[in-house]
């Protein structure tokens, strides 16, 4: 680890490391409308990048990128699960609150579309496990899935026992301070689908994470769909590689700051590159530049 980060810092891209070793409200204290922003933070989620790392090189990883959210994905190597006892959780709990890394939440897989109740049922109660796992080392909510729907079953039947589901979920989590997050995923992916299915879990601690889709930008556009869900937005909000061309990440972080979003935007990108450690150092610098960028449109309209 300290080997890889020496020989980066070495390298070309020393400056930018540089940068972001700053936060970023600390870069772009200048910006007319400094404020609007302020407080997005740069995350990871351990889908595919950081999940053979066990939990002190996470951090390690993390801190030195000043990539300081993590949402850890279950089934991974760092081993933050449901069949932890009191003792590791709270093991768990003061890593972190050693560390200048925050524990964002816990990344399940949770779901809750199938045609058959006692399925749903089973993925209802895994995740109140879940709730109570997040909550007892320091985390703020549990990511789920919508997910799919079925041959034979309409839509809205679906839609509408997933959003129950949620709803349920939501109660239970609000006596641990818990979200219920609800990541813009799979078939439920377009918008105004997801949009359906949070309305029929009006309850505050049932969120939406945003998921950085190609269908974002279906319809009538980014601008539009992002308004469908702006006001449900949970603490999390999933990015793909932030130099990927095919998304607009320019116009997605104008969004978020327009909105004056408070959370985390982690990277949750499916081809981990070889060097984990040095990729997060150039992607919190991207980060920065996109944050400024777009505190600085904002602060023009």
């Amino acid at each position: 680890m300290h080997e890889t980060r020496r020989r980066f810092l070495q390298s070309g891209l020393g400056a930018l490391a540089g940068a972001a070793a700053l936060p970023a409200s600390d870069l772009f204290a200048n910006a007319a409308d400094s404020a609007k922003g302020r407080k997005i933070g740069f995350g990871l989620v351990t889908w595919m990048w950081g999940a053979k790392w066990k939990l002190p090189e996470l951090l390690e990883s993390c801190e030195a990128a000043k990539c300081l959210g993590v949402e850890l994905r279950t089934t991974h190597a760092h081993g933050v699960e449901i069949k932890l006892d009191a003792k590791a959780r709270a093991e768990v709990k003061k890593r972190f609150a050693d560390s200048p890394v925050t524990l964002a939440g816990i990344g399940s897989n949770e779901r809750y579309d199938h045609p058959d109740p006692n399925v749903v049922k089973k993925a209802i109660e895994a995740t109140k496990k879940f709730v109570v796992l997040s909550h007892d080392v320091g985390g703020s909510g549990v990511k789920v899935k919508p997910d799919r729907f079925w041959p034979n079953v309409p839509r809205e039947k679906t839609i509408e026992q997933i959003g129950k589901s949620l709803l349920e979920l939501g109660k239970f989590a609000e006596s641990y301070g818990q979200e219920i997050r609800l990541e813009v995923h799979g078939q439920c992916k377009e918008l105004p689908i997801t949009r359906q299915i949070i309305d029929h879990a009006k309850h505050p601690n049932v969120v939406i994470c945003w998921n950085s889709n190609d269908a974002d930008l279906k319809g009538k556009g980014l601008e539009h769909n992002f308004g469908l869900v702006a006001k449900r937005m949970g603490k999390t909000a999933h990015v793909r590689r932030l130099d990927n061309k095919s998304y607009p990440w320019d116009k997605l972080f104008e969004l978020f700051v327009r909105a004056d979003y408070e959370g985390w935007i982690m990277i949750e990108d499916p081809k981990p590159p070889k060097d984990v450690a040095a990729e997060l150092i150039r992607q919190r610098a991207l980060f920065d530049d996109l944050l400024g960028k777009a505190q600085k449109a904002a602060a023009t309209k």
